[in-house]
């Protein structure tokens, strides 16, 4: 007698076939931080910004001025 099993198949958006136990980095990055609440914004005047889009530019400012004030490595240098 042959025995079979029943597996669940699951299908990602980009439509390969995942494993229903493994949850995707997204997944995992969205557990960190409760997104079941309205933004927090700050106000300066007219101007508006959420703090999470605030965050994002400011670490983008401090990677832009990283890579410019990093001394980049000589040809005979390793």
């Amino acid at each position: 007698m042959q025995r079979t099993t029943q597996s669940q198949t699951v299908v990602g958006a980009d439509g390969a076939p995942r494993h229903p136990a493994i949850a995707s980095p997204i997944v995992l990055a969205a557990g960190i931080v409760n997104l079941n609440h309205p933004a927090t914004y700050v106000h300066w005047g007219f101007f508006q910004m959420s703090v999470s889009n605030l965050v994002v530019i400011v670490l983008m400012i401090v990677v832009f001025a990283a890579a410019i004030a990093l001394p980049f490595r000589r040809r005979g240098e390793r």
